[in-house]
């Protein structure tokens, strides 16, 4: 396996790749840093200015130190990128040129309009194809929970998931989200029976997705610690859950998007990758 390891020096990168170390099967990471000047004016020329220098400087250090760092934590290094410009487009085209399995990132977690707008992070794994892991902190990489959608995707997240991560000696944790109509709780007319029917088969529909779930992780000698069904808004009851259980990595399905809909359609994933201070592993189903 082979894997996209961004960095700005920052300790939240190297969180991330530590992180993710702890989950992942046998890989080796190439290391990219952008040396990003994307911010000043088109009339500014630096390519030869002592600033240019300086800046190719620092990432000829941020670089050395994240193979210092990836070779204390026994991970194979492949090559160091680095590159000029914006640093999404960057990480971008790296992506478009290397046959990656997962592009992985720190987050700082954006608040106010930096977080409406979106984040490096959210950008690039609103647009890259492959699966995209991020992290915002030191964890304990133990206790692991998917997200199970009501969907014909969702087998295939798990799949692929395990194809990538070895969960031996974890603690595996499954939850689905039935959302309740807003309709539900008008007064008026509207028959409680019949709403308690309602309720009633969408808890036996998640049971049974549940269940299946549960099954591809058996047949790989995997054991499920917990399954759990929860009504409500899906990114607010998992964040809840997540944080309630200690949870140290999210692994959640999640649909490409294209130019301004990854900041104005908000999307389960990204509410999560927002709000949580568990890892997220996005995967997007083929």
């Amino acid at each position: 396996m082979k894997v996209l390891f961004c960095t700005d020096g920052s300790k939240i990168s190297y969180n991330a790749i530590r992180n993710f170390s702890h989950w992942a099967k046998d890989f080796t990471a190439d290391v990219i840093c952008a040396i990003d000047w994307s911010f000043l004016p088109d009339s500014v020329s630096i390519e030869d200015s002592e600033f240019s220098v300086m800046c190719t400087n620092s990432a000829d250090s941020i670089l050395d130190y994240a193979e210092t760092l990836l070779k204390e934590e026994n991970i194979q290094l492949g090559k160091k990128i680095k590159m000029c410009g914006a640093t999404v487009d960057c990480i971008l085209e790296a992506c478009s040129k290397e046959n990656y399995d997962a592009v992985i990132l720190g987050s700082n977690g954006k608040k106010g309009i930096q977080k409406w707008l979106g984040s490096v992070s959210q950008e690039v794994a609103s647009v890259v194809k492959i699966p995209t892991y991020i992290s915002k902190e030191a964890n304990n990489y133990n206790k692991i929970l998917f997200g199970i959608e009501n969907s014909d995707n969702s087998p295939e997240v798990i799949r692929k998931s395990l194809e990538m991560l070895n969960l031996e000696n974890k603690e595996i944790y499954l939850t689905t989200v039935y959302e309740v109509p807003d309709y539900l709780f008008l007064e008026g007319n509207l028959n409680t029976s019949w709403i308690l029917e309602v309720r009633k088969k969408q808890e036996i529909s998640a049971q049974i997705l549940l269940n299946e779930s549960e099954k591809i992780f058996s047949k790989l000698g995997l054991v499920v610690k917990h399954k759990e069904i929860l009504a409500g808004n899906p990114s607010s009851e998992i964040i809840k859950y997540a944080q309630k259980e200690g949870i140290d990595l999210v692994i959640c399905g999640t649909k490409q998007r294209k130019n301004l809909s990854k900041f104005l359609l908000s999307s389960v994933s990204k509410r999560i990758l927002e709000n949580t201070n568990s890892d997220v592993f996005l995967i997007r189903p083929i």
